[in-house]
């Protein structure tokens, strides 16, 4: 039996040897061996109390009882409430997390907080297509737009029966005016988040096929564009969203800003502010930020954000050469901030990379004329396809030299591409919560990613488009991952925020000093697990 049991064990260290947790991998020290099996014991017995784990087998099970069937790594959104009051999460909440290296900008701040700031513009108005009724108000999406001056309308109600569709009212009136019977202002805001965010009967009733779903979830940037492309607004949201990473432990971040839109509306009302005025805005936020975590002695929380430039995958090749020009323009202007280029929007349904070889190539070349380097991180494999056009952009993303893959949810079925990824130290951003939501996983057990981390392939945790989706920060994402693996634990957890910062795009010396400082947060992290949970 011993010699059995000892290679039993020998075969499961050899299956895992390639994993970046496997051991040996890194010294460990003894608080963190402690702090590991601290987790693992906390995971274990909340496995139990909160997920009900192993309460009754699977000949006492009756599946028409109408108790919710709950699991540890169960639908994001109809588990968020009872996630943040668990022990796990409360750690989980406080560990430093490296890099954010996917969200995309116009999905990254709280919707009620994004609400905020916009009734604090008094030129931002309202329309709707329709007069508003108990009927028709969950079909009726709302429209914003800044103008110049206020709306001298008469009417002051959506739902007023005189009301023009389309009529544009003041943005603070229309919510202080807002129908009893629709719930008034708390009414108005209720369908305001309810069209900025997706909610669980959409994400598992009604919307419950990738296709369903992404037409709910492109439908909210159409709403929200209008919001915050509005720069005052803009100012004050991107100062949100890096102040709200930081307090989640987020030391950095690469966001993809869709530059599609070629203007942003100024103060004025007015369709004026061209992309670099995009930059200048974040930039400046940026620095201010900054110097603000200087001033209360936590500089080393934030070690910066870089952006990653996209547009859309509807554009022609002929418009996208036009963006390339513009991504090398602002590359020039603001060195610092440009990290990368993208394509974005539904894979499954828009254009491919491979009806872009050519202006992509010709980018590729426009950088080595003008001394740049603006690397590929392209989103590839967003897909549940097995050789369709989707799945298909994960080979020209690797031929096309991509730094990183996004999502990449279908390289599980590429051993060759898996193989390339390793050579070549490509990291793939997996999103496990917005995959979940976006109907590629039913949940977190059946998510891939422990097949691309057993064979090796770094990865990163992102969040998406939390905003959208509720998970906020990282320590959602970081959760859901946790709970759904025996394998995986804290230690797990801190290699995955090493690797984020290690295929970041900072420089060399940025990449070196972001990783000393997170190694300094890591420490103190593993010691106050220790300290606050001894028995």
């Amino acid at each position: 039996m011993e010699s059995y049991l000892a290679r039993r064990k020998q075969l499961i260290l050899e299956d895992r040897a390639q994993r970046v947790d496997a051991p040996g991998a890194r010294a460990l020290s003894e608080d963190e061996v402690q702090a590991d099996e601290i987790v693992r014991k906390i995971r274990a017995a909340e496995a139990i109390s909160v997920w009900a784990v192993n309460s009754e087998s699977i000949f006492d099970y009756d599946p028409a009882k109408a108790s919710p069937n709950v699991f540890p790594g169960m639908e994001f959104l109809t588990a968020r409430e009872t996630i943040v009051q668990t022990r796990l999460f409360k750690i989980l909440n406080k560990m430093p997390k490296g890099a954010l290296l996917h969200a995309h900008l116009d999905a990254t701040v709280n919707a009620r907080h994004l609400l905020k700031l916009a009734l604090e513009q008094p030129a931002m108005h309202v329309a709707a297509s329709r007069v508003l009724t108990l009927d028709n108000i969950k079909d009726v999406l709302p429209k914003f737009k800044p103008l110049p001056k206020e709306n001298l309308s008469e009417v002051v109600s959506l739902a007023d029966p005189s009301y023009v569709p389309g009529t544009w009212i003041p943005f603070r009136v229309a919510r202080e005016n807002f129908a009893q019977g629709l719930g008034g202002p708390g009414g108005f805001d209720d369908w305001v988040i309810s069209a900025l965010m997706i909610n669980p009967i959409e994400a598992y009733k009604t919307h419950n096929t990738t296709q369903k779903i992404w037409g709910k979830f492109s439908s909210i940037f159409t709403v929200s564009t209008n919001l915050i492309r509005f720069s005052p607004i803009w100012t004050e949201y991107i100062r949100e969203f890096f102040l709200t990473s930081i307090e989640d432990g987020v030391s950095y971040s690469e966001t993809r800003i869709n530059f599609w839109y070629k203007y942003m509306v100024g103060p004025d009302g007015e369709e004026s502010i061209e992309h670099r005025g995009f930059l200048a805005i974040y930039d400046r936020v940026l620095k201010e930020v900054k110097a603000e975590m200087k001033r209360q002695g936590r500089e080393d929380e934030f070690v910066g954000s870089k952006i990653i430039y996209c547009t859309l995958r509807f554009v022609t090749p002929e418009e996208l050469d036009w963006y390339c020009e513009d991504c090398l323009a602002l590359k020039q202007e603001f060195p610092h901030l440009i990290a990368g280029f993208d394509l974005v929007g539904h894979e499954d349904s828009l254009k491919p990379l491979i009806d872009y070889i050519d202006p992509l190539t010709r980018f590729v070349e426009r950088q080595k004329e003008l001394g740049l380097d603006i690397p590929f991180i392209f989103h590839a494999g967003e897909t549940l396809g097995d050789g369709t056009a989707a799945d298909m952009n994960l080979y020209d993303a690797i031929l096309l030299g991509t730094k990183r893959i996004g999502h990449g949810f279908s390289l599980v079925k590429h051993p060759k591409l898996i193989e390339i990824c390793k050579e070549r130290d490509i990291a793939v951003e997996v999103c496990p919560i917005s995959n979940e939501i976006l109907r590629l996983t039913s949940s977190m057990p059946m998510h891939p990613l422990p097949v691309l981390m057993n064979q090796g392939v770094r990865v990163a945790l992102c969040s998406d488009d939390p905003a959208i989706f509720g998970n906020m920060g990282l320590s959602f994402d970081y959760y859901q991952v946790l709970v759904a693996s025996e394998v995986s634990g804290l230690i797990t957890m801190g290699e995955i925020a090493r690797d984020s910062i290690k295929h970041s795009c900072l420089d060399p010396r940025e990449k070196e000093r972001a990783l000393a400082l997170f190694e300094k947060r890591w420490a103190k992290f593993i010691q106050d697990i220790i300290r606050e949970n001894r028995e």
